[in-house]
């Protein structure tokens, strides 16, 4: 039984968030480079199709309170099917949080600390996720609540700061490279709400179970807005630079805000909350990561696992050759796993689970 509780709004913004946080590395170079001048277009319409399966989700997993993917997994397949279904989670929490890590710590690396090995930037990320495994998943939920709202304040300021600097030519051609490139193939930017993952393994923390329809549906249409309007800048700011391979895109774009003689040289303040929003990711991919272990394993206590899998994660971060290796990893291996894990595997086990219960 989990003791920590949260609430709906703290639940959305943990969805969020996870969306949030691929945006800060090469999430929208990938983007972009996927289905070019029509990248707004599509992430409108790749939204919609991520609002409709965050729906499918909801109406599977109503009809199991407050279990989450891993309780649901052993209902229908049995304890060892339950620590295969974990299994693969783990690995894709820890994956995917590894390679987001080690890439935004590259371009602080480039950016901020040419003369500092990359794995020294990553040593005090790794100690926040220590620290913060040591409270309770409410009091995580709670920092997120007040750092989101910052950070999502701060993709607004940017878009609305970059007005003057957007040269509005870049979303022509409308359709980009065509009908087929933004519609049909350019469904692969669905990669983009990973944070979907995150709906399997919510109901057990939920104060209030019931409200899980509101945050599938909630967090998936703020995410799309904020997703819309960092893509936009990006895109309407310096698309071709982008598809040579710029890094941190959002801090480059933040670079040219200025607010008369005032406000100049934002770029650093937007950096410290973005490094906040990083460091919420990992707090969640770390929490539920530590849950899955948990359930899989029998364990009542978790203070050791608050060691081991930040441990874990700056382990296979360090594999990682280069910022080429990472920036392939994002592009490729990650979406596909998104699909697999996300849309396949999860959703499967949901019906399968509800046709068993309906035979019942």
């Amino acid at each position: 039984m989990i003791d920590s509780k949260i609430s709906t709004t703290e639940a959305i913004f943990m969805i969020v968030t996870v969306i949030v946080a691929h945006t800060l590395s090469s999430l929208p170079q990938n983007l972009i480079n996927n289905t070019k001048s029509s990248t707004i277009i599509n992430l409108i319409y790749v939204g919609v199709i991520a609002i409709l399966i965050s729906y499918i989700i909801y109406r599977l997993l109503k009809n199991f309170g407050s279990e989450d993917i891993i309780d649901i997994s052993e209902y229908l397949g049995g304890k060892v099917f339950k620590s295969i279904v974990g299994i693969i989670f783990i690995f894709y929490f820890i994956l995917s949080s590894a390679s987001l890590l080690r890439e935004f710590c590259e371009g602080l690396h480039i950016v901020f600390f040419p003369m500092t090995s990359t794995i020294y930037i990553i040593i005090p990320f790794i100690f926040v996720m220590i620290i913060n495994n040591l409270l309770s998943f409410e009091s995580n939920a709670k920092t997120i609540s007040v750092i989101f709202p910052v950070v999502l304040a701060s993709v607004v300021f940017l878009f609305i700061g970059n007005l003057s600097h957007f040269s509005y030519e870049n979303i022509y051609p409308i359709l980009g490279k065509g009908f087929v490139n933004t519609f049909i193939t350019g469904i692969g930017n669905i990669g983009a709400f990973g944070g979907i993952s995150c709906l399997y393994f919510l109901p057990p923390f939920l104060k209030q179970p019931d409200k899980i329809k509101k945050i599938c549906i909630s967090s998936i249409i703020i995410g799309t807005i904020y997703l819309i309007l960092a893509i936009s800048t990006i895109l309407l700011m310096f698309s071709i630079f982008v598809g040579a391979g710029q890094v941190l895109p959002l801090y480059s774009s933040a670079r040219y805000i200025e607010f008369n003689t005032f406000f100049q040289r934002l770029e650093s303040l937007f950096m410290v909350i973005w490094i906040l929003e990083i460091c919420c990711y990992l707090i969640i991919a770390n929490r539920f990561s530590i849950n899955i272990i948990k359930k899989i394993a029998n364990l009542e206590g978790e203070k050791l696992l608050a060691f081991i899998v930040p441990i874990f994660i700056f382990g296979v971060s360090i594999l990682f050759k280069n910022y080429a290796t990472i920036k392939y990893f994002e592009s490729s291996i990650d979406f596909y796993l998104i699909y697999f894990i996300v849309l396949f595997l999860g959703i499967g086990i949901l019906i399968l689970a509800n046709l068993k219960k309906k035979k019942k």
